[in-house]
């Protein structure tokens, strides 16, 4: 059985280059590719102008429409659709566990103000709700759907490490380089030394798995702007982070660390659950 990666779909330019990067990774890891639509009709998107009676119609004509254009791109697995009704975000959660998918691929509209705005906080809803992988690319986002380079923040709580096996992996399927940052946002040297072991730990794991990695120690206040600036100036493709990190001032009054890199990162990001178990990185 092929692993599967669930893309959301909403039929906006967003979400078809959320899918875009999705075939990529499937075609790189040998995984089918289910694509999922909600009919919630307070989402306000372009297709709920369509009435009632016809939008699942719609629907499925739009899907079909994706599959011509798409399964030649997925070269040797399969696309697919699914329609469901419900709130997004649980939804979306539900059907990834149901099929028990190896990541999800969503695109958001960032932080646009609108509430229930197809994904923009659905995008957060969904990355705090569920324990499997997601990768978030906002709308606009224009760039290399090939992973070459992964920026990997390495902080001084013990979820940091998480991430690692997950980020590994993709960058074993693409070749890709890790960019593995320490991030310091306190002058406390106990924690400063914390954060060095950690990345220690990290940099056996990349030798283990014959990875190529670079190592770089940062100084910032919030992980949010740091890990993006780095990433900018790297030319990166994807950042990997956890859902839970330090809370800093910056982290109060802005929103939590992942909400925040989801909201405003010009670049994908793949967020972990973050497990009550230390990750076998630590070994």
């Amino acid at each position: 059985m092929n692993k599967i990666i669930l893309s959301g779909i909403d039929f906006s330019d967003c979400s078809v280059n959320a899918l875009e990067h999705a075939i990529s990774i499937a075609n790189k890891s040998g995984a089918d590719v289910a694509m999922i639509w909600v009919n919630r009709p307070e989402n306000g998107k372009e297709i709920y102008i369509i009435d009632q009676e016809n939008i699942v119609s719609e629907a499925i004509q739009r899907f079909e429409k994706l599959v011509e254009k798409y399964q030649p791109q997925l070269l040797s697995g399969h696309l697919s659709y699914q329609i469901r009704k419900g709130k997004v975000y649980q939804e979306i959660v539900r059907a990834a566990d149901e099929m028990d998918a190896f990541l999800i691929v969503i695109g958001t509209h960032g932080s646009s103000g609108f509430e229930e705005f197809w994904i923009g906080s659905n995008a957060n809803r969904i990355v705090t709700a569920t324990e499997r992988p997601i990768i978030t690319i906002r709308g606009g986002v224009d760039i290399s759907r090939t992973i070459s380079k992964i920026v990997m923040p390495i902080d001084s709580t013990i979820e940091s490490r998480q991430k690692v096996p997950m980020t590994t992996l993709l960058a074993k399927y693409f070749d890709a380089e890790i960019y593995v940052i320490a991030v310091f946002t306190s002058s406390a040297t106990e924690v400063r030394d914390m954060v060095k072991e950690y990345v220690s730990q990290v940099e056996r794991y990349l030798v283990e798995n014959m990875v190529r990695y670079n190592i770089k120690e940062i100084e910032g206040d919030n992980l949010t702007n740091t890990t993006i600036d780095y990433a900018i100036k790297v030319g990166a493709n994807l950042i990997s982070i956890m859902d839970e990190q330090e809370t800093t001032t910056s982290n109060i009054w802005l929103g939590p660390y992942a909400q925040q890199m989801v909201n405003h990162s010009p670049i994908p990001v793949m967020c972990i659950h973050a497990k009550d178990f230390i990750s076998s990185v630590s070994r």
